[in-house]
């Protein structure tokens, strides 16, 4: 049984025993300690909250805003290492040893905290596999492919659940630094030497991410196992991208001086994988879908490449990439190019291209009462800029906060009707529900 570290008592048992040992720390101690010292501490700690607020605004960071715990949390972790310099010298030796905890149990708070605002490490055991580099659900190697193949010809049965292969795509034409990436081939692909043409789906994760999040934290693999379970087999080839190459550089996959992000997908990762995986080169099936970021990732490549993908889902995406405000998204992606700026607007380039004649797109947006707003407005924006582009597009609202809860959810809602647009075998007509 899974450790949850979104509630439950890992979080209350770990700010609990961080609040206990701070006081300790603190004590009564001499009348320059509790004059000056004490007082200079709190100052540090309400300094470095300060300092982080303006971080968060200034980058850009979050569709919802931190939880308060979060502040309280960041103001007693910078009153700590205060307590722990300042102190040091009035302090007994026990109580240094205390305050020398106090320290990093307040730090693993926050990150608890953290945790919860954006739903990252689900439980103890994703979190050991994160820290420890550990297998990702289901995958295998290159060799044990081609052995599952041959095993599933001689014995006539599909695997009961798809696998995930690791990959390393050149960048030869896009030149962008990536790290390697990841595609889940479905039961049935492994029916038949060559396989049989089956669709593709590109993910992309928000803005801090790395290839593995869909797969850890958003929970796609038993999304797409559990599909695949009730389809004979048959699932869309799924690629697990990487757009930003770092865990902190944000691309919001454009081409600019964070690097060819948009490239990468288009010119490295979509040919690699029809050559190395057999899947369809129609683009009627293949689809592009993300979270946050890669929400809006979806619907720009979608839009300014109908001839690549003719799907998309926009899970909790933004009205358009943005790197800041205004002025730091044009500086921050496109080198002030205003010209660069407008042509991966998916508005502007939803209405310069004409009429699109097979793009089929979903906007899966959190509920206004859930998150801010914004994301329900651009979800209608885009929706109604589709509508008029000749794009057949629909909103579906859910409940939920802008987390990786939210981006799992999201998937498994949305997965029949992607995999129908794409014309997945044994898929039918799909009814979405909020």
């Amino acid at each position: 049984m899974s450790i949850s570290l979104l509630h439950g008592v890992v979080p209350l048992a770990t700010q609990a025993a961080a609040a206990t040992t701070l006081a300790l720390a603190i004590g009564w101690r001499t009348r320059r300690w509790r004059r000056v010292l004490l007082p200079l501490s709190v100052v540090i700690g309400i300094g470095v909250t300060l300092w982080l607020y303006w971080y968060i605004s200034d980058e850009g960071w979050g569709d919802t805003p931190p939880p308060r715990g979060l502040w309280v949390w960041v103001a007693l972790t910078g009153f700590a290492a205060a307590v722990l310099v300042l102190g040091w010298r009035s302090a007994a030796h026990w109580r240094r040893a205390v305050t020398v905890l106090a320290v990093p149990l307040c730090v693993l708070s926050a990150a608890l905290s953290v945790n919860l605002w954006v739903g990252y490490v689900p439980d103890v055991q994703a979190g050991w596999n994160q820290l420890t580099a550990g297998p990702l659900p289901d995958q295998i190697n290159a060799t044990d492919v081609t052995a599952l193949v041959a095993n599933t010809r001689t014995q006539h049965q599909l695997p009961a659940k798809g696998r995930v292969v690791e990959v390393s795509v050149p960048d030869d034409a896009s030149h962008f630094t990536h790290r390697d990436e990841y595609v889940y081939l479905p039961p049935a692909w492994f029916a038949t030497s060559p396989p049989p043409e089956l669709p593709a789906v590109v993910m992309i994760g928000g803005e801090f991410n790395t290839p593995a999040d869909w797969l850890r934290a958003g929970n796609a693999i038993n999304t797409l196992d559990a599909y695949a379970a009730a389809h004979q087999g048959n699932a869309p080839v799924t690629v697990f991208a990487d757009v930003v190459g770092t865990f902190h550089n944000d691309t919001e996959c454009v081409n600019g001086p964070r690097g060819n992000a948009a490239d990468h997908i288009t010119k490295d990762l979509v040919p690699y994988v029809e050559s190395h995986f057999g899947v369809s080169d129609d683009a009627s099936r293949w689809g592009v879908a993300g979270w946050s970021m890669g929400g809006t990732c979806a619907v720009d490549l979608a839009a300014m490449h109908p001839d690549q993908f003719g799907a998309f889902d926009d899970m909790a995406g933004d009205i358009a990439p943005n790197a800041g405000d205004p002025s730091q998204t044009l500086a921050r992606l496109y080198g002030g190019n205003a010209a660069a700026e407008a042509s991966f607007d998916p508005v502007t380039v939803m209405q310069s291209h004409g009429k699109y004649t097979s793009t089929a797109g979903l906007f899966v947006s959190p509920l206004p009462q859930f998150s801010q707003a914004s994301q329900a407005q651009a979800a209608q924006t885009l929706n109604t800029a589709a509508h008029n582009a000749g794009i057949d597009s629909s909103v579906v609202p859910l409940p939920g906060n802008h987390d990786w809860g939210f981006a799992a959810t999201a998937f498994a809602n949305s997965l029949p009707w992607l995999a129908t647009a794409l014309h997945t075998p044994s898929a039918s007509a799909s009814t979405l529900t909020s």
